[in-house]
């Protein structure tokens, strides 16, 4: 997990050890164990403390549920490295649930739903009819969605979103920008709704994102309430501010 976390092949990681590349196979498919000094070193070349090499087995994302964009384009490595900080993420959010109360998921899974109506169902459903969402990390983890942020290793992707159980989660990429961000924060929001059955790899599942995502952060009503015809530049740049996309 630390390996794949750092994007690292076993043979990349086998040299910076000084080890032959079947001895590491044999340590992470745990027919060998590594001694002292080999996790010293492990600590030393991945970042970890040593501890982590002492602790439990960690359970990840469920690979076929997760929505990763352009799966044909991502590579192995990238998906690996998401996966393994997803998996952190769900540790993390084990040990924070054990010490606090969270909010309740209430994230309904809809379904037969075109992506605009979807969007609109879902804001009624939270209550928010059709003014501008302020915050979306704040609106999602008010309804029980667990948020984290996308580790650093990963500037390639966007966000990506899976159910585990009855939790949704959602991790997003802070490199990008705040608007960028809360685009991928409604695209995911839109894959856990519509796509919870794991439809997420069908090749209309990210168009139908996109299309929640622009419905729910700029709801029909509002904008024909507000876009008057013959808009000036400094009218869009005050629409701009009002949906803050």
């Amino acid at each position: 997990l630390a390996r794949r976390r750092r994007g690292m092949t076993k043979s990349e990681l086998a040299a910076e050890l000084g080890l032959s590349t079947s001895i590491l196979r044999a340590y992470e498919r745990g027919s060998k164990s590594p001694g002292p000094r080999s996790i010293d070193k492990m600590a030393e070349v991945l970042s970890y403390p040593v501890s982590f090499f002492h602790g439990p087995e960690l359970e990840e994302p469920p690979v076929d549920g997760t929505s990763f964009r352009a799966m044909s384009r991502l590579s192995a490595r990238d998906r690996d490295r998401a996966l393994a900080a997803g998996a952190l993420a769900l540790a993390l959010s084990d040990w924070i649930a054990e010490r606090f109360k969270l909010p309740t998921p209430a994230c309904p899974r809809l379904e037969g739903l075109t992506p605009e109506v979807a969007a609109m169902a879902l804001r009624n459903e939270w209550g928010i009819g059709e003014r501008p969402v302020r915050n979306m990390v704040h609106l999602l983890e008010s309804r029980g969605v667990r948020v984290f942020s996308l580790s650093e290793e990963c500037p390639d992707m966007d966000a990506f979103s899976f159910w585990r159980g009855e939790t949704p989660y959602v991790l997003l990429n802070t490199l990008k920008s705040a608007e960028h961000g809360r685009m991928d924060a409604a695209h995911e929001l839109g894959h856990l709704v519509m796509h919870w059955r794991g439809q997420v790899g069908h090749k209309d599942s990210g168009f139908e994102a996109q299309q929640f995502a622009s419905a729910f952060l700029m709801p029909r009503g509002d904008v024909l309430a507000e876009v008057r015809l013959g808009a000036r530049l400094q009218d869009i740049v005050r629409l701009k501010k009002r949906w803050i996309v």
